[in-house]
């Protein structure tokens, strides 16, 4: 489901010059991973709720009546942090008659992202795999820009059981290098950080839980990009949240219509149960709050 942040600034971006991504704006994103990192352990223990639509009985409702809900995890997403913005977007689905071994059957196929995940990723390959980590690489296509731009990305994930019945998973880009001009004779690639910034970081955090009659799935995914220039900002803001609750949204549904599809989990790695080790650092005043739903798709 990584590859759903990568449609989201597409638009806004592909009339903007280069960027480079700068320090300040690397620490803003670093600071605000951490933050979410403190959340998800909080989550990870009694009593505190694992899944965040626990708290709105009626958003849960929908979302088990199978509707896809998708909303800012934050007030005003995207956040502006100093040389970029920070896009951060939860999204919650339920699938009936489905088990975490059916979804990781999925998930950690990773050849099989170019068929699953059709349009966007191009090129997928696995790196390594164990127990408990895989690390994969893959060539996203983004279908929304005016230019041949494509990223080429390489992933860490790592997946951890909390008990019987629930998991949660964090996959974070470990390189993301541009590809200008891609498919055409003048195909390139840039250095880290550089091009026009339409992604430079991306982390996800996704939670399964498994409940009599099926599986819920909460995935909360967050990009570092570089800030929209201010004279479109006012028309293309809009349109970056549009687009970014639309990709999130269809991930998920690719991700469900792959399970429902395959039915077969036998042989999937699972992880044994044990925490994967996240950041003892404090939580910092980041902008992080509840969430405020804002869109459901049938």
């Amino acid at each position: 489901m990584t590859v759903a942040r990568i449609v989201a600034l597409g638009v806004a971006l592909s009339v903007a010059q280069a960027a480079s991504l700068k320090p300040e704006a690397a620490k803003a994103w670093q600071d605000y991973v951490e933050s979410a990192n403190v959340g998800l352990r909080e989550r990870a223990n009694p009593p505190a709720a694992f899944l965040q639509i626990d708290a709105t009985p009626a958003i849960a409702a929908k979302v088990h009546s199978g509707q896809i809900i998708v909303s800012p995890a934050a007030a005003h997403i995207p956040k502006k942090v100093p040389s970029g913005l920070i896009h951060d977007w939860i999204g919650t689905a339920f699938l009936a008659k489905t088990t975490i071994n059916d979804v990781m059957a999925i998930l950690r196929d990773y050849p099989k992202y170019t068929e699953v995940y059709t349009p966007h990723v191009l090129e997928s390959k696995v790196i390594s795999t164990g127990e408990t980590v895989d690390r994969f690489s893959v060539v996203l296509i983004n279908k929304s820009v005016l230019s041949k731009t494509a990223l080429d990305c390489d992933y860490e994930t790592t997946y951890v059981r909390v008990d019987g019945r629930r998991m949660y998973s964090i996959t974070q880009a470990r390189r993301i290098q541009e590809i200008a001009d891609y498919g055409t004779a003048r195909q390139h690639t840039l250095p880290e950080g550089e091009g026009s910034g339409l992604i430079w970081r991306l982390y996800s955090v996704s939670r399964f839980e498994e409940r009599e009659d099926g599986l819920y799935i909460e995935t909360e995914a967050m990009a570092l990009s570089r800030d929209i220039p201010s004279a479109l900002r006012l028309l293309v803001e809009p349109i970056v949240r549009r687009v970014s609750r639309e990709a999130l949204e269809t991930a998920l549904r690719q991700t469900a219509n792959a399970a429902r599809a395959s039915g077969a989990a036998a042989g999937v790695r699972v992880a044994p149960f044990q925490f994967a080790p996240l950041p003892a650092r404090a939580d910092r005043d980041t902008g992080r709050r509840g969430l405020g739903y804002e869109r459901t798709a049938p």
